[in-house]
């Protein structure tokens, strides 16, 4: 797999302000004042969004924030209950939340909507094919909708409850959004963890200290992902994708190669981090939600924010290490 080089930015801007109400219910206040609930076998909704928010921030990603119980949050839970030494439950236990919310800054901030969040070029509707995507110029977001609920690491269901009766494409509006603004390592990332049965991914710093953890697609029964160590050869942001007809897809009817246009909805997603083994990488992915839920075809595959964030960690010769 072949791979080309187009700038991609992400900006981040936000204040704190005091949302209106939603008509779910669920507001800024709601979430920042959120507390742990001892009696409730299930957490309010606003408890859980807070949870993600803040775990996120540290480091240890449960996916798209939804405010739902998942076993990406469940697996971002024990990893972050390994780290702090209190019993891996995968449960949001009040031990985990006292830990939790130990961090200073509201999980929910107020972004003002720029112009340049509005500009395009959007793509309406995605093609269902790779046979049709090769007619687009660009693999871009839908709209700024999606572009902003990505750059917050959010559903856009979430989003949209969180203002309602709001115009995403109008400059000057705020919004309510998750602060996921995360600490950045010390050191560069050297080693990374694949596991295979959790479906998902840690990075270590020199020394082994953990400075993430990330929810992951990992092959498939069609193709497997690679086992044994491998390792980095290249980073490529907002790759160009070829589709090898060898690869024989399910659902691809092209038999001659395929070049599909850069972008967010690319099918590797913002970034690729190519492995030394021909065809496998560490990628983005145009549908989030779906990340270590869905199998993938032989490649590890992110959130588009979590594998930016990886990427920025590592270089070439990280080790990746798969565990069955």
């Amino acid at each position: 797999m072949k791979v080309l080089v187009i700038a991609l930015h992400l900006v981040f801007a936000a204040t704190v302000f005091v949302a209106p109400a939603s008509a779910t219910g669920l507001t800024l206040s709601d979430v920042n004042d959120a507390a742990f609930v001892a009696s409730a076998e299930d957490q309010p909704r606003a408890v859980m969004v807070k949870a993600q928010v803040l775990l996120d921030r540290a480091g240890f990603s449960s996916g798209v924030i939804n405010g739902g119980a998942s076993e990406n949050f469940a697996n971002a839970l024990r990893a972050f209950q390994h780290q702090n030494g209190t019993p891996e439950t995968g449960d949001l236990d009040e031990a985990t939340w006292a830990i939790i919310k130990t961090s200073e800054a509201p999980a929910m901030v107020e972004y003002t909507i720029s112009k340049a969040d509005v500009q395009g070029p959007f793509v309406p509707e995605l093609p269902d094919s790779l046979d049709k995507m090769v007619t687009l110029t660009q693999l871009a977001y839908t709209g700024p909708r999606e572009r902003l609920a990505e750059r917050f690491h959010m559903d856009e269901g979430l989003l949209a409850d969180l203002n309602p009766d709001t115009a995403f494409d109008k400059p000057g509006t705020r919004i309510v959004v998750a602060d996921v603004k995360r600490r950045l390592p010390t050191s560069a990332v050297v080693k990374i963890e694949v596991d295979k049965q959790k479906h998902m991914i840690r990075a270590f710093e020199p020394g082994g200290k953990l400075v993430g953890v990330y929810p992951a697609s990992i092959g498939s029964a069609e193709k497997p992902a690679p086992s044994g160590t491998l390792h980095i050869t290249r980073i490529i942001r907002n790759p160009v994708y070829y589709y090898d007809p060898r690869f024989n897809f399910p659902g691809v009817e092209a038999k001659t190669r395929l070049k599909i246009a850069p972008g967010p909805n690319n099918p590797v997603g913002a970034v690729w981090m190519n492995l030394n083994a021909r065809s496998y990488g560490i990628h983005g992915t145009a549908e989030p939600e779906e990340v270590g839920k869905a199998g993938s075809h032989g490649c590890v595959r992110l959130t588009n924010w979590d594998a930016w964030a990886l990427a920025t960690m590592v270089k070439r010769g990280t080790v990746v290490q798969f565990i069955e």
